[in-house]
Order: structure tokens, then sequence, then C-alpha cells
């Protein structure tokens, strides 16, 4: 049993093949575009909006998506090395075996998303809303969420490892089996018909305990 747990709890890494090609991908990209097998750097996209672009196999680096609109996005063996991801539009997006590090998704919108396979590691996401979103197999690690949006978010086999996360909104969403205790927080929005099941620290409780309305008394 304790095999079969620690292998379904392993998030898969983009599958993604050497030789890839250098790509100079055009700033604007047309609805229901793919791209595939390649290798982009230093890249400003200037914000655009186009719908159910695919991208498959592919490595981001130093680039910006800043105020793209992508919506309906697929992205697939895909990583991102530091990107700008700040304030884009990936709503309703199917992201699948992804890697997203040292990048910047402030302000970004994935909300009704859905991820499996995905790795968060060293970013900064604040202000960013995963809303109705549907994560499988999902890190964040030494992530900054301060007041992240997972309103009505659905969890399985999600980790938050060392993450800033005041004011995160968890909001009808389902915390049972995810631990909280590596991060830092002072405050959380939560459902408290739906903390069953979170592992937090003692002080992490004391601190949601006031969302019960409950006075701490020290002896």
């Amino acid at each position: 049993m304790t095999k079969k747990s620690k292998s379904k709890s392993k998030i898969e890494k983009p599958r993604i093949n050497d030789g890839l090609l250098s790509m100079d991908l055009q700033e604007i990209i047309n609805d229901e575009e793919e791209y595939s097998s390649g290798e982009v750097n230093d890249l400003h996209f200037r914000p655009h909006s186009a719908d159910k672009i695919r991208f498959d196999q592919m490595v981001f680096r130093h680039v910006s998506f800043e105020n793209v609109q992508f919506r309906n996005v697929e992205f697939t063996d895909v990583i991102f090395e530091k990107c700008n991801l700040s304030n884009v539009d990936f709503s309703d997006a199917i992201i699948h075996r992804v890697e997203v590090n040292q990048s910047k998704l402030t302000g970004g919108n994935l909300s009704g998303a859905t991820l499996r396979n995905v790795s968060f590691h060293n970013c900064v996401a604040n202000y960013s809303t995963f809303g109705f979103s549907d994560s499988k197999q999902v890190a964040f690690k030494e992530t900054s969420l301060i007041e992240t949006d997972f309103y009505e978010s659905t969890f399985k086999n999600v980790a938050f490892k060392s993450c800033r996360m005041d004011g995160c909104n968890f909001a009808e969403t389902s915390l049972d089996g995810i631990d909280l205790s590596s991060s830092s927080f002072d405050s959380l929005i939560v459902s408290l018909d739906k903390l069953t099941g979170c592992t937090v620290t003692s002080e992490q409780a004391i601190g949601l305990s006031k969302i019960l309305g409950l006075n701490i008394k020290d002896e």
C-alpha cells in the first residue's frame, strides 16, 4: 500500500526529446495554431488574444507573455524557465506535464483550467486566480501565493511546500489531504465544512481558530 500511494503522488516530468529546434515565434499567434518540438528564448509577446493554441514539447526561456490572452490554450510537455506570465489569461487551459520555474505569474488568470502533473518552483504568483480549476498531481514549491484565489477548486494530490500563502482564498474548496504545515500565512479564506483532513501546525491552527470565532486563552 505504501509503495502504491507514493507512486500515485509522484508528478510526471515533461516528456521532451533531445535536439529541439530553436524557434523564432511570430509575436502574433492566431487561433488554433500548433507549435511543437521547439525552444524559444528571449522573446517578448505583444499583448494580444488567441484561442485554442496548442504547444507540445516546448521550452520557453526568458519569454514574456505579459498581458497575453490565450484562452483554452493547451500546454503538453512544456517547460517555462524564468518567464514573465504576469496578467496572462490562460482561462480554461489544459496544462499537462508542465514545469514552471523561477517565473512570474502575478495576476495570472488560470480560472477553469485543468492541471495534471504540473509543478511551480520558486515562482511569484501573487494575486493570481485558479478559481474553478481542477488540479491533480500538482505541486507549488517555494512559491509566493499571496492572495491567490483557489475558489471552488478541485484538488487531488496537490502539494504546497514552503510557500507564502497569506490571504489565499480556498472558499468552497475541500482541503482534505492538503498539507499546509511547511508554508506560511497569517490568514486564509476557507469554508469551515471543507477544512476536515487539512494538516497544519499548532501555530497555524490557532490562527485558523479565529475563523471559528474561538478565543484562545493561554494558561
